[in-house]
């Protein structure tokens, strides 16, 4: 089953409403995501994105995961 952006912007900004989030792709299964948001500050990168894959709920979870790849960029308000 194929996911939207729409969706995956859903689940970030329930996990972060505080964030600015920007999701890009069309084709079902791989997006970009850019999320900034203030809780990111003293995080190194590694953990900043395993925030925001958990946030995602499993859908990036093996084989049978609905959404195949994710471009991530997180950072902290500058």
């Amino acid at each position: 089953m194929a996911i939207l952006a729409t969706d995956i912007e859903a689940m970030i900004r329930e996990a972060f409403p505080n964030a600015e989030v920007t999701v890009q792709g069309n084709d079902g299964a791989h997006f970009a995501a850019e999320v900034v948001d203030p809780s990111f500050a003293g995080m190194n990168r590694v953990q900043q994105q395993r925030a925001v894959y958990a946030a995602l709920k499993g859908k990036m979870d093996g084989p049978a995961g609905e959404l195949h790849a994710l471009a991530l960029t997180t950072r902290a308000p500058s």
